[in-house]
């Protein structure tokens, strides 16, 4: 079972039940579910998953005011109902992959993220915060939020990107591609630059994952998990396999060709996909005068005129 539905068996099970009884007044304020870091809360997990960081539970998520009101006595519920049900107390196993479950504030979860208790409300605070942080924000699942509020910030990060911000991180990456992969991966192999001909395809193929993001209007999660996620895209899920497939084939002169060929392959999907959607108008395979049409279509000055680069 994974490890998102032992955690909602928790809650359903036992959770419920404690909130109900020992915090009768509170327990429709509180929102719970699991959400955050860790490969559970994308559902990515696996048997390997459980040799750190891995723990079944929940987390509960309080106004401010509810907090200091409650705070403590529900942690020390939380813990003792851990404990009778075998589970042990909330651990934080690493210092990079802290668990967040348990009790917290929602302003405390979100700023984690963000920057700020709650969803962006600049441009560019959307525009500088990397993928990976909307995309941890807004996994997994909420079991409970009558409230709403929790649930009303969620749906922000989800959904609330500005489209001047979504075009000026789909240019910077567009342009990435260019750079990277149609040009630069040949010519470091011309060079006889091995590792740096690896590299520039590594950045070709993580910007081609982002602007496959971007392009369906989601979060992109962090390397670890890109490919996982990417394979669950509506509309661009076949590319995870080729994508992985310029990074893992052999490098022998055959096999250089054919990653050539297959990143114009990709160039030109992209090209297709700006067309059809009327994001940019341009002709030729060559994707940098692409980035610099989506550019053009940013109603932002502001944004229109930072370097193409920043996104």
């Amino acid at each position: 079972m994974k490890g998102l539905d032992e955690s909602k068996r928790f809650y359903e099970e036992y959770g419920i039940k404690m909130l109900s009884d020992d915090f009768p007044e509170y327990a429709p304020r509180i929102a719970v579910g699991l959400v955050g870091h860790g490969s559970e809360c994308f559902g990515f997990d696996d048997e390997v998953s459980r040799d750190h960081d891995f723990q079944t539970g929940f987390c509960m998520w309080l106004t401010g005011e509810d907090e200091q009101k409650i705070g403590f006595r529900l942690t020390r519920a939380y813990d003792k109902l851990r404990e009778t049900c075998g589970l042990g107390r909330v651990s934080h196993l690493s210092v990079a992959g802290a668990n967040s479950q348990g009790v917290q504030t929602i302003g405390e979860f979100y700023k984690r993220y963000t920057g700020r208790e709650g969803a962006p409300t600049d441009p560019k605070d959307w525009l500088y915060t990397d993928s990976e942080y909307f995309a941890e924000a807004t996994n997994g699942e909420v079991f409970r939020d009558d409230l709403g509020i929790f649930s009303e910030i969620r749906e922000r990060i989800l959904h609330g990107m500005p489209d001047d911000v979504r075009l000026k991180k789909l240019a910077a990456s567009v342009l990435r591609m260019a750079q990277t992969g149609q040009y630069n991966y040949a010519r470091c192999l011309a060079h006889g630059e091995e590792g740096a001909a690896m590299l520039a395809l590594t950045e070709f193929v993580k910007n081609a994952c982002q602007v496959f993001f971007l392009l369906e209007g989601k979060h992109c999660p962090y390397y670890k998990w890109m490919f996982r996620a990417m394979k669950e895209l509506t509309n661009f899920g076949e590319y995870a396999d080729v994508l992985q497939f310029l990074l893992t084939s052999d490098n022998d002169e055959g096999g250089k060709r054919v990653k050539c060929e297959i990143v114009e392959d990709i160039a030109r999907a992209v090209i297709l996909e700006l067309k059809k959607r009327e994001i940019a108008d341009c002709e030729g395979n060559y994707l940098e005068p692409f980035a610099y049409a989506i550019i053009k279509r940013i109603k932002s000055a502001e944004l229109r005129n930072l370097h193409i680069l920043i996104g």
